[in-house]
């Protein structure tokens, strides 16, 4: 809790005029809290073997908004550290954010950033633009500046339905690099280790005003693209019943495709790469 403990009242901070921002209340009373403190002293670096990594997410438009998705494998140098990450989360009702990298300080940062916009919508009696939000992400990844710098970097990917942009334009996708630029990309995006292939696919796969079914399986597709050359993404894992994360932002919000479903849509794909390996051709 921010402030002393006085009787179970607040301190002081709480009633003092200032910014919406709740990651500025917290750089201003509690700092150690945040998770973009630097970890370790000047010039030491964390080794790519002792903390596990979260690798390839993307997201792409589609007729009714925008998709994100992503694999659930993470390493740590050459071993599998994990096989069930959660690497997509909503970040309010119409945005969500996928990452790659460190994944400790990822969560953390997830967290933060979902207090971040509900903090704002409490103190404004609004929601920010999705503009708002991608710029407040990049101030937070800015802020871990000089964690990304010893090794420690965290790479996100925010997606978000925007009711103010032109029809058919609602689903917009925002990526960012470890220093906090910010860039929209058109139609898809990924990141991560594996997202050269990832978006490689998406290329031949992408097509405007997709249905959901189709959106979905384009991500599966590419997903399996990218397990396909870099070992370090988890592709479909159909003995542990273990399948991408797939979700879909419209104007109705935030809503991540069942087990049922994505696991329907993986086995449907992985028949059809029994008779072509390579994946399928572009479409029409």
């Amino acid at each position: 809790m921010v402030g002393d403990d006085t009787g179970g009242r607040l301190g002081e901070e709480f009633f003092t005029p200032g910014s919406a921002s709740f990651t500025e209340f917290l750089a201003a009373h509690r700092p150690e809290l945040l998770p973009t403190r630097r970890p370790f002293p000047d010039g030491v670096r964390a080794a790519d073997d002792r903390f596990p990594h979260g690798t390839t997410v993307l997201a792409l438009a589609y007729r009714d908004g925008v998709l994100i998705a992503g694999d659930r494998r993470a390493t740590m140098g050459n071993l599998i550290a994990q096989r069930d990450l959660e690497k997509v989360h909503p970040a309010d009702d119409h945005a969500a954010v996928a990452f790659a990298g460190t994944v400790g300080l990822a969560l953390d940062m997830v967290k933060l950033y979902q207090v971040e916009l509900a903090h704002f919508e409490k103190i404004e009696g609004t929601p920010m633009t999705l503009n708002a939000k991608a710029t407040r992400l990049a101030g937070l990844i800015r802020q871990n500046l000089g964690q990304a710098m010893q090794g420690l970097a965290v790479v996100p990917l925010l997606a978000g339905y925007d009711p103010a942009a032109p029809e058919g334009r609602r689903g917009r996708i925002f990526s960012f690099d470890v220093a906090g630029g910010r860039y929209e990309k058109s139609d898809f995006h990924a990141e991560g280790s594996g997202s050269p292939y990832a978006r490689g696919a998406l290329k031949k796969l992408f097509r405007p005003g997709m249905p959901r079914r189709d959106a979905a399986l384009a991500a599966l597709q590419a997903l399996y693209d990218a397990a396909d050359d870099d070992s370090a993404t988890g592709g479909p894992d159909i003995n542990r019943r273990i399948f991408p994360r797939v979700s879909v932002i419209t104007e109705d919000g935030f809503e991540r495709l069942s087990e049922t479903e994505t696991e329907a849509l993986s086995h449907a794909m992985v028949e059809q790469r029994r008779s072509r390996p390579d994946g399928p051709g572009t479409t029409p």
